[in-house]
């Protein structure tokens, strides 16, 4: 019996031995190459054997800051963006192969140019100059051409006559894209002008129902309520230069990629995202608010 109690002290002193002589290990880690949430030591720098994960560029973000791009910018949508580049927002979509135009991300770099088009020329806001892009021209030196000798006299001894140089005929005018004669888009009276800090267009008064006439003729680049600020809302593009914009209406009365032309009906008045019933007419070269005083028709 005691030397049954000594062999189990004994067996239990040995395992206890062992087991003070061994070390607990970490359980392994798996190096993968990439972790996007890459662990960091307390003063910050990341773990050794824990890569992050390259970040994904956006899309277009090669074109950052090229003449004919648009970087988005929280609380873009493709309406606004559209309207504020001179462009309809389908447009804008194709040409950037959206598949979505819903879902555009802030730092989105977005082509507002036709592809085969080239970059509008900046406009400062509402003066009328016009800064162009800076192109370089290729100079070819001019090479001295030798005067050609004078025909010799006929036999009569009359001088001979020379030809007067011919004259380029100079080419036929043609109409330019701000040649453009817009009319009154309402018949009310004028509650506000424009002002580029408060108000980027006119105000004019009217009744629920009066007629909202196309100021030019153009094409529908949008019909509908999704720009906020601007109820129902149809913008009109009439050329590479000019949109006008139609705000607060009743009813809308035109289809987007509709042809309109001036002095057509295409909404009634009314007082939608409004304070009253007015309509709200904006004249945008270029995409720039300018004062619609320069290029409304007298009344």
């Amino acid at each position: 019996m005691l030397v049954s109690r000594g062999l189990v002290a004994g067996f239990t002193v040995a395992l206890l031995l062992v087991g003070c002589g061994t070390r607990m290990t970490k359980a392994p880690v798996e190096d993968r190459g990439t972790y996007a949430g890459a662990m960091t030591t307390t003063n910050g720098s990341p773990q050794p054997g824990v890569v992050a994960a390259p970040i994904k560029p956006l899309p277009g973000a090669e074109n950052a800051g090229k003449p004919g791009y648009y970087t988005v910018k929280p609380g873009d949508t493709l309406i606004r963006i559209g309207l504020e580049n001179g462009q309809g927002w389908k447009d804008i979509a194709r040409w950037n192969n959206l598949t979505n135009p819903d879902l555009i991300e802030v730092g989105q770099v977005l082509r507002v140019v036709a592809p085969s088009a080239t970059p509008p020329p900046v406009i400062a806001a509402d003066t009328g100059v016009v800064t162009r892009p800076v192109t370089s021209t290729t100079i070819t030196p001019s090479t001295p051409t030798a005067t050609p000798l004078p025909p010799a006299s006929t036999a009569s001894g009359a001088k001979p006559v020379t030809p007067a140089p011919a004259v380029a005929a100079a080419p036929a005018p043609s109409a330019g894209e701000d040649d453009l004669n817009f009319i009154w888009p309402a018949s009310g009276s004028l509650l506000a002008g424009f002002d580029e800090a408060r108000n980027k267009g006119y105000d004019i008064s009217g009744k629920a129902g009066d007629p909202v006439l196309a100021a030019a003729d153009g094409r529908v680049v949008y019909s509908g309520a999704g720009l906020r600020g601007y109820g129902n809302l149809v913008i009109l593009k009439h050329n590479n230069t000019f949109l006008t914009a139609y705000a607060h209406n009743q009813t809308l009365l035109v289809k987007e990629d509709q042809t309109v032309r001036k002095g057509q009906k295409i909404a009634e008045m009314g007082s939608t995202d409004a304070d009253r019933v007015k309509l709200h007419f904006e004249i945008r070269r270029q995409g720039k608010p300018v004062d619609p005083a320069r290029y409304l028709s007298a009344r």
